[in-house]
């Protein structure tokens, strides 16, 4: 090399070295803030996750577009469990979300299994999850994007295929899948367990300790602001919601399906007893529980529940007289009289009464009595308390001897009312939600107002005898929140009792016998409305 080409090569390697060296970081740093926000907010989910991850203020962009809380949730009629799960998947997915928890609902044609074992694949494992097979499903279409009421039959006994009696032209394909996102809250799924060696001994008082110590742990206090409870249809719910009915705040929102198999997955790995040797778990709780390490600038989740009854009562009050109790059956054979007659009336009287003020009204398989039950409740070694209930038992049938009721728990002088089905009852109590979701709706539309909350999502329990048949029309269950709300998420389901328990609801609705409280409740649709009020802006 010559001495020339030597002296330029000195020149070349010396401005190379001044050039800036091009890297992902520089090629990135021209993009402002605003621009790279409007991408980050665009991305589906699990890119959005990666993106997060890239620098500390990609992180900080990422954190500012998922500062409120958010719900996203999807159904498919899919037959094929994979296809299905795939749809719901890519939907509730095509956004920006951080899973705190996971719900899905399913029909008897999937295995409750299979389906959680393939939503856990894309969602991970740390995630509170809970799957339950149902009698239904309502939510938006995954494809179509459109409001969908699938009602099915029974649920079968345990969600499998080989169990299940259930003809195969009946069999029921479909799944509803939940995501939350909720910043401010901490979420957990909690059993209600049995110990396999004392099969009959349910240990309520571990599930209010266990809901109660976890709520202390990351909240401080001692109350969730919200249960959503799933039982699995062979155990008696009863007893369970009234303990935590005592043993919870009325501030302590409860919704659930008592009757319904389902898997779950805790946070808490030692509460995931799925498989083991030492307990069943008969029912599940989703706990929602103020974050105490909440980040700055996050604002506060409500809860607020809505009822949409749809019984009426016939005849007059009637106070039970004779009581017997059958457990191998888990039914009650009562005499009763008419308040204000001496006269002890039979089954077969008390039916034809009945009878005669529905004009012959012969069915009894949509009758209950309501029995208003003043019960000393206690848990563990506290004080008992007084508590009036209202607990519906459905009519069986009756003879010159008894009538005969569904459950247990009944007393004699037990008060109790007739209650029938009533579809212009339910639809009027659909109306009355409604304008009670418009008027939140407007509250949250109202300009002048400082604090303005705004709805994110809704959760649905409507019973399984509701729906089409019931109105002679499609979708009348889901129209009061999706034509206040229409662009917000809703997730719902029809099930085999329905629990509604909280402050005053949104309707004020309230049953005849209205002193005394009622947590489960029959041909009803109970609406749990999110909504989220922001921290106001410092001037």
């Amino acid at each position: 090399m010559d001495e020339a080409s030597s002296s330029s090569s000195t020149i070349r390697n010396k401005n190379d070295m001044k050039r800036p060296q091009t890297t992902a970081a520089g090629l990135l740093s021209p993009i402002n803030d605003d621009l790279l926000h409007n991408i980050l907010s665009r991305l589906p989910a699990l890119s959005f996750a990666s993106a997060a991850c890239v620098s500390k203020s990609w992180n900080q962009i990422c954190s500012r577009i998922l500062s409120r809380p958010k719900l996203a949730s999807a159904l498919s009629l899919h037959p094929s469990p994979k296809a299905a799960v795939k749809e719901v998947i890519e939907k509730v997915l095509a956004e920006p979300i951080r899973p705190h928890f996971v719900v899905a609902n399913i029909g008897s044609g999937f295995r409750l299994y299979d389906i959680f074992r393939l939503i856990s694949r894309k969602l991970g494992s740390s995630v509170p999850f809970i799957i339950s097979t149902s009698s239904g499903i309502i939510g938006r279409d995954a494809l179509t994007h459109e409001v969908k009421e699938v009602k099915w039959g029974d649920v079968c006994g345990d969600g499998s295929d080989e169990d299940c009696s259930i003809p195969a032209k009946d069999v029921n394909y479909g799944i509803l899948l939940t995501v939350g996102f909720v910043p401010g809250l901490k979420v957990d799924a909690i059993p209600l367990l049995r110990s396999t060696k004392e099969p009959r001994e349910v240990l309520l008082d571990k599930f209010i300790k266990d809901i109660k110590d976890y709520t202390a742990s990351v909240s401080g206090c001692t109350f969730p602001v919200a249960i959503m409870m799933f039982g699995d249809g062979l155990i008696n719910m009863k007893p369970i919601i009234d303990a935590l009915d005592y043993s919870m705040p009325m501030e302590t929102v409860i919704v659930g399906d008592e009757r319904g198999r389902f898997l779950y997955r805790s946070g808490n790995e030692s509460r995931n007893v799925c498989g083991s040797a030492k307990y069943f778990s008969d029912a599940v709780a989703l706990i929602f529980a103020r974050d105490k390490d909440k980040p700055s600038g996050i604002g506060d989740i409500q809860f607020q529940i809505a009822l949409s009854k749809g019984v009426s009562t016939v005849g007059s009050r009637h106070k039970a007289v004779s009581v017997k109790e059958n457990h191998c059956e888990h039914s009650t054979w009562l005499t009763a009289r008419r308040e204000g007659h001496p006269e002890t009336l039979d089954g077969q009287q008390l039916l034809n009464d009945i009878n005669d003020e529905l004009e012959d009204y012969a069915d009894s398989s949509d009758l209950y009595i309501g029995v208003i039950k003043r019960r000393n409740i206690s848990m563990g070694s506290e004080k008992p308390r007084m508590i009036t209930s209202l607990e519906f038992h459905g009519v069986v049938g009756g003879d010159d001897e008894y009538l005969y009721v569904s459950g247990v728990g009944i007393k004699t002088a037990d008060y109790f009312h007739f209650y029938r089905s009533d579809p212009e009852s339910a639809l009027s109590s659909c109306n009355n939600v409604s304008l009670s979701l418009k008027k939140l709706k407007s509250d949250e539309d109202s300009k002048h107002r400082r604090h303005i909350s705004e709805v994110f999502g809704g959760f649905m329990f409507a019973c399984c005898g509701r729906g089409e048949s019931f109105f002679g029309r499609v979708n009348v269950d889901g129209s009061p929140f999706v034509e206040n709300f229409p662009g917000v998420p809703l997730a719902g389901i029809f099930c085999g009792g329905e629990i509604g328990r909280g402050p005053s609801r949104l309707t004020g609705e309230a049953h005849k016998d209205s002193d005394a409280r009622c947590n489960m409740h029959v041909y009803s649709t109970i609406y749990l409305v999110l909504s989220y009020t922001p921290l106001p802006l410092e001037h």
